[in-house]
């Protein structure tokens, strides 16, 4: 949203949402009076709510108005009215699963990632969570979104955004200094850039090589509080970013939290994140 208005691309993708569901018609609605109704959505669990920007416009694009009762990132209790909507019966009821999917998917990934935001916070307040490209194909902005709602830090957004060096990069070049190399002489400074690495050795050689970031992936927390310690011994831990990535739940990530770094990133919160129960109600 800018200045209160929608991106046209935005809303050109909510209109394909509606398509796909309403396809040539609604052909169970049609038995319906074709009256003027009154219903509201209801959020039936402790939630932090994302999407409701995008629900409105949904409605709007078939002629309904919604009035909100909650704004994007606000907390509601079990069985708080969200929205307040008024129009033809038979158009709210052709977006009204596509408008509570968005609702459940975007609270539920928000909701998910404002939980390892506070677990984080409570055991140090300079580490971000972040979200990766983990994310549902042709909903990339849209859970992008409800992750910094939920008070995460979107990260890259894309291919395009920024150079990520990981594996299979490494392996196609060759070194880790020979793939930074070539990404700084491409760009220069225009993208930051972002290496994987799975040793001190290789965070060196990275650091060496003019990397502003690093990522150790799938290490140990033991093993990634040893090469921040060395980093610091050496003189070169304020030179990178350290990111930790790969197999950090509830049960771990205070751990990693504990350590010297910048970043913690967590797949789980847009591709596993538990859709939150929510419900339309005719009331009128």
């Amino acid at each position: 949203m800018k200045g209160g208005k929608m991106d046209s691309n935005l809303l050109t993708k909510l209109r394909g949402f509606i398509e796909e569901d309403v396809g040539t018609g609604d052909v169970t609605s049609i038995i319906v009076d074709d009256r003027v109704v009154e219903a509201e959505i209801v959020c039936k669990e402790h939630a932090v709510i994302a999407g409701v920007e995008e629900a409105v416009a949904l409605f709007n694009l078939v002629n309904c108005n919604a009035e909100t009762m909650v704004r994007d990132g606000n907390v509601v209790e079990p069985d708080t009215v969200i929205m307040h909507i008024h129009g033809n019966a038979r158009a709210v009821l052709a977006v009204e699963r596509t408008v509570l999917n968005l609702l459940m998917r975007m609270s539920g990934i928000a909701t998910c990632t404002r939980k390892y935001v506070e677990i984080v916070k409570s055991v140090n307040p300079n580490v971000k969570i972040a979200s990766t490209r983990k994310t549902a194909p042709g909903l990339r902005l849209l859970d992008k979104k409800a992750v910094a709602l939920g008070g995460g830090y979107m990260h890259r957004l894309g291919l395009y955004d920024m150079v990520l060096i990981k594996d299979n990069h490494l392996a196609l070049v060759g070194s880790v200094a020979k793939a930074v190399r070539l990404a700084r002489e491409m760009y220069g400074s225009r993208y930051r850039i972002e290496v994987e690495v799975r040793s001190l050795k290789e965070a060196l050689e990275a650091i060496e090589s003019g990397a502003d970031m690093i990522m150790l992936d799938n290490l140990a927390v033991d093993d990634v509080a040893k090469i921040v310690d060395e980093l610091k011994g050496r003189g070169l831990r304020d030179k990178v970013m350290i990111e930790v990535s790969g197999g950090i739940n509830e049960d771990n990530i205070r751990s990693y939290a504990r350590l010297d770094v910048d970043m913690i990133s967590i797949g789980r919160i847009t591709h596993s994140a538990k859709a939150i129960d929510m419900s339309l109600e005719i009331v009128m």
